[in-house]
């Protein structure tokens, strides 16, 4: 009599893995863009970096609003005061540090908004206004998850002039670090575990969540160009 084989199942793929591979050729433009291997250099010119943060700074505001959107949409506590906790962090050491760097750089606060900074500021809203807890997390994990992803790239820190591969000079270092720390790591997998538990859901969270993901990703690519 044959041995009867148990059943072997099939690894499942996620699907914040699904989405980042939807996306994959504008994602890896944006994750290893010029702006960004110029920053670890340090050759990025003051003039492109302190345009760039005055223009973050500008959509600082709608983002912080789409945080309060997803503490109002999550199905539970432990989610909610997980991203509470992330809404102090942005009005705490972000904060802080746009500030501190548009002051040393000189930027010109008085710039008019970009086309990407106009994009952003409607995607956020749009997000928070569906009330849909899938659509705000596709597009608050890709602001995270993609920055994460360049902050860490072994082909980006190659540019680095310190020795962990970080830039030497703090404006440009400060804002690595803070897309490169341990909470920022752990809040990257909090944020794929809840997108795949809310995009499983229903077919219509996973089209919002779709949908929202690839207007961040496209955004993302569209605000570096702009800069550099």
């Amino acid at each position: 009599m044959a041995d009867s084989a148990a059943p072997t199942s099939r690894p499942t793929t996620r699907f914040s893995d699904t989405l980042r591979a939807e996306n994959a050729e504008t994602w890896e433009a944006a994750a290893t863009h010029r702006f960004v291997t110029e920053l670890f250099a340090g050759t990025l010119p003051d003039e492109n970096m302190a345009t760039y943060l005055v223009q973050d700074y500008r959509f600082a505001d709608g983002f912080m609003a789409l945080l309060g959107a997803a503490v109002a949409t999550a199905d539970n506590y432990d989610s909610r005061h997980r991203f509470a906790q992330f809404l102090g962090e942005v009005a705490g050491d972000e904060d802080t540090y746009f500030r501190q760097a548009a002051a040393e750089l000189g930027a010109d606060t008085s710039v008019p908004d970009t086309r990407a900074t106009e994009g952003f500021k409607q995607l956020f809203a749009d997000a928070a206004d569906t009330r849909n807890y899938a659509a705000i997390l596709g597009v608050l994990l890709v602001c995270e998850w993609l920055y994460l992803d360049w902050a860490t790239r072994p082909e980006n820190r190659d540019h680095g002039t310190a020795e962990n591969g970080y830039p030497t000079r703090h404006v440009h270092a400060e804002w690595v670090r803070l897309h490169d720390y341990p909470g920022f790591h752990q809040l990257i997998d909090f944020l794929r575990a809840e997108i795949d538990r809310a995009g499983a859901r229903s077919e219509e969270d996973a089209a919002l969540a779709r949908k929202y993901f690839r207007r961040t990703v496209d955004l993302e690519l569209q605000f570096f160009g702009e800069h550099r």
